[in-house]
């Protein structure tokens, strides 16, 4: 489904990703490990589209995801692709509901049907009571979980994840860890998941470990 093919990228003279080539099958759960400095955070903005790289190709879906630019990456990237970071990034002034709407918004869908799928999901992730709640008023956890809404919203093919337990403790890295795997459960939920979390790395499909640029 995601397919990246010698992928290069360099920051002045040094090079940070040497020629990457990773497959990823629909509805697989990732994760991509390694010491800080491996190129684990670039390779995800790349395959998200969040950066361009200097070299190489990435297909989603058959399609050359390299080739687009300007607002034609921007749509693609809000419909294909949903995102969870380890400190949410989620808009102080709006409510968790309107939170997890903002992706749904943008890609121009009605606000009605985007809003009522909005609901169906922090009802799912256990945040019904939450929803009118500004991020400010939720704990660490239900934070993270309106963000795994909003990353869910315009049902993506694939969810990339860059250290999404990092800001949270052990408990509800845990919920965290088992709410990924639901999802791919009830949704075929493909997943990326860039972390330094031992115990979700090893429950993954996959455990693929950067070092120096390269996949070993």
């Amino acid at each position: 489904m995601l397919t990246c093919k010698e992928i290069v990228k360099r920051y002045g003279n040094l090079e940070v990703l040497k020629g990457v080539d990773l497959h990823i099958q629909k509805g697989e759960i990732v994760s991509l490990v390694g010491s800080s400095g491996a190129g684990k955070s670039t390779l995800l903005h790349i395959l998200g589209t969040l950066d361009e790289a200097d070299a190489g190709e990435v297909t989603l879906n058959g399609i050359q995801i390299h080739t687009l630019k300007g607002k034609a990456l921007a749509n693609f990237r809000n419909k294909h692709i949903g995102f969870v970071f380890q400190f949410h990034h989620l808009l102080p002034e709006f409510t968790a509901l309107e939170n997890v709407c903002i992706p749904g918004w943008l890609g121009k869908r009605k606000k009605k049907e985007v809003e009522e799928r909005a609901k169906e999901l922090l009802q799912l992730l256990g945040l019904t009571d939450r929803m009118e709640n500004k991020p400010s008023e939720l704990s660490g956890g239900e934070q993270q979980r309106v963000a795994v809404a909003r990353a869910l919203i315009n049902n993506p093919d694939i969810i990339m994840a860059d250290e999404p337990t990092g800001n949270l403790d052990s408990a509800h890295a845990k919920e965290l860890h088992e709410l990924f795997f639901d999802l791919r459960k009830q949704f075929n939920q493909t997943f990326l998941i860039v972390t330094h979390n031992e115990e979700l790395a090893a429950q993954c499909d996959r455990m693929i470990q950067m070092k120096d640029g390269r996949i070993i």
